[in-house]
């Protein structure tokens, strides 16, 4: 009997696998990861400049520790007045909105699915992302269900370590949002979509 083809979940799965265990070896050094971090503020803070007008929206994340780190780059975003929204994951696995600082737990502070729409600038976190702007996630499909939420032409950028920009095409499935740079530590790529 024929082993079936491994579907396109079936390959995210182990790709994304490999990929974390990769992180959690290579960025349990701390020294490095913070001189990572701030390298990768300093570049999307020219996005920014480029991208958003004074005072405008950016929405990003609050990273774990083995992700690219946002600490410094949240940091300077606040204190260059750009208003920051991040995330709340809801048990559905969408995502609610709320202002940097704010507490997750304080629903009053929430903003509603579609905050995402007042952004001028998304930046995501991913596990990868190919030259094609093909972006593999945690695996919940979070952001593919609110990206669409966003306004159009609003560019979506996806910070990653450096080696986590791959050539290979990822797996794609007719659900995945696509993203138009990846910003790491060593710079910005622009992608062609």
């Amino acid at each position: 009997m024929d082993t079936p083809a491994p579907t396109p979940a079936d390959a995210k799965r182990a790709l994304r696998a490999r990929l974390w265990a990769h992180r959690k070896q290579r960025y349990a050094d701390t020294p490095r990861a913070e001189r990572e971090a701030q390298a990768l503020a300093d570049h999307v803070l020219r996005i920014v400049a480029d991208r958003v007008g004074p005072g405008g929206t950016v929405t990003s994340y609050e990273s774990w520790p083995t992700e690219p780190g946002t600490g410094p780059l949240n940091a300077a975003l606040a204190e260059a007045g750009y208003r920051v929204l991040v995330p709340v994951t809801l048990p559905g696995l969408d995502l609610d909105w709320r202002p940097l600082g704010s507490d997750e737990r304080d629903e009053s502070a929430r903003l509603g699915l579609e905050a995402i729409d007042q952004a001028d600038l998304v930046l995501t976190p991913g596990t990868a992302v190919d030259r094609r702007g093909v972006r593999l996630g945690q695996g919940g499909g979070c952001y593919d269900r609110a990206l669409p939420r966003r306004r159009e032409g609003i560019c979506v950028v996806t910070l990653l370590h450096p080696q986590e920009l791959l050539d290979d095409a990822l797996p794609a499935a007719q659900h995945d949002q696509r993203v138009d740079a990846v910003v790491t530590a060593d710079g910005i790529t622009w992608l062609d979509r």
